[in-house]
């Protein structure tokens, strides 16, 4: 009977890890079922994009994954049972694994602020940029969006609505400042661009309530707005909790320098999902970048357990804070080992060349599975310790 390993989420970090597991394990000795809620690859980190009214190409999976051996399920994870070794989904059908490596990733957090569910709209899912979207075009160029987060997804939300529907009154409040993080001239080239876009400011803004008309900060001010959109941060999803694993307080599963859950071996994690330490010491942020890095550390962990080879390190560290302020602009703010922002940093059309590059090769990278690798060849093994216990029971 072969290996049963389930790959939870096609994400940044679920996709590509599929696709690399698939390259590298025999399918004589290992089968991959990948389970998805859309049929699609989203690019999570163009949903602002989409929200503003640009078309993003789809990247289908099963395309994706077409030779590869991978078998997807297009379905959304209701429950996990880690000591069944269970998956179960939406719709009453339950899938049994011997490995399991959830990257199911995150969504928006609401922080437990009154109105946010029902009058605020997010951009941590396709769907729900889609319903933005939609919104947006309804108010036919003309009203007010304001847009609660002053991190990154905040700032690229506010510049991109900005720049891609001009004849709209755009505004961005924020608890502490914008771009706080960022060194001096990169923080000052980020409030020249929204000086350039229009884009009102409202920092040490901290939203208490979203309204049908806007939303309320602390000390009464009230922010009048046709549409808000929530971008205040990222939680998640409950469902590891509630599986038997230990997580963090935050949900995110708690894992060992392998990617490992430090409570049930045969379970991996990675991106979102991961309560990841980097080298530093930090935990990793949730990010496309934290995706990538945890994706090769999970991938080397799993096939060096289940093959018997040494399982070797990549390396867990935060390069820097890349983001788009619309389509013809950007930064690249470069972070020191401790996660702390540099003097210098990459602005303007410099910046916007390479946050492209960044888009476009992850995106190749992931739909293109099998280019360029060898072929498939490593066996299951059955000896002493780790990989014995995983293979032979």
């Amino acid at each position: 009977m072969r290996h049963r390993i389930i790959v939870l989420g096609a994400g940044y970090a679920g996709a590509a890890s599929a696709g690399y597991l698939a390259r590298h394990l025999h399918p004589g000795d290992f089968e991959i079922t990948v389970v998805n809620a859309e049929a699609d690859f989203v690019e999570r980190m163009r949903l602002h994009q989409l929200a503003a009214g640009r078309e993003l190409r789809g990247l289908g999976l099963a395309e994706m994954f077409a030779g590869t051996g991978i078998r997807l399920k297009v379905a959304r994870v209701a429950a996990v049972d880690a000591e069944r070794r269970t998956v179960a989904l939406e719709g009453g059908e339950e899938l049994g694994y011997d490995t399991l490596l959830y990257t199911l990733g995150s969504t928006a957090a609401s922080g437990g602020v009154p109105g946010v569910s029902e009058h605020a709209f997010h951009l941590a899912e396709r769907p729900a940029a889609e319903r933005l979207k939609q919104r947006l075009d309804e108010l036919g160029g003309q009203g007010r969006v304001l847009v609660v987060g002053g991190n990154l997804t905040g700032i690229e939300a506010a510049t991109e609505i900005a720049e891609s529907r001009p004849g709209l009154r755009v505004s961005l409040a924020t608890s502490g400042e914008a771009g706080g993080w960022f060194g001096k001239k990169a923080r000052a080239h980020l409030l020249k661009a929204f000086d350039r876009l229009g884009v009102e400011l409202h920092e040490h803004a901290l939203i208490e309530r979203v309204e049908e008309g806007g939303a309320v900060a602390a000390g009464g001010e009230v922010l009048d707005a046709d549409v808000v959109v929530w971008a205040a941060g990222f939680a998640t999803h409950p469902i590891a909790a509630a599986s038997g694993l230990k997580v963090e307080r935050n949900g995110q599963i708690t894992v060992d320098r392998m990617m490992r859950s430090v409570s049930h071996p045969r379970v991996y994690a990675a991106g979102d999902s991961a309560h990841a330490v980097g080298d530093n010491g930090r935990p990793l942020p949730m990010s496309c970048a934290t995706a990538n890095l945890t994706r090769m550390q999970v991938t080397a962990a799993i096939i060096g357990d289940l093959t018997g080879r040494k399982v070797s390190k990549a390396p867990l560290f935060y390069p820097g804070n890349c983001v788009s302020l619309g389509g013809r602009d950007a930064l690249f703010q470069v972070v020191d080992g401790q996660a702390r922002s540099k003097t210098w940093s990459v602005r303007g059309w410099t910046a916007t060349v390479f946050k492209a590059a960044v888009l476009k090769n992850v995106a190749w990278n992931t739909a293109n599975p099998t280019y360029g690798l060898p072929a498939r060849k490593r066996r299951a093994v059955a000896v002493s310790g780790r990989v014995g216990k995983v293979v032979a029971d």
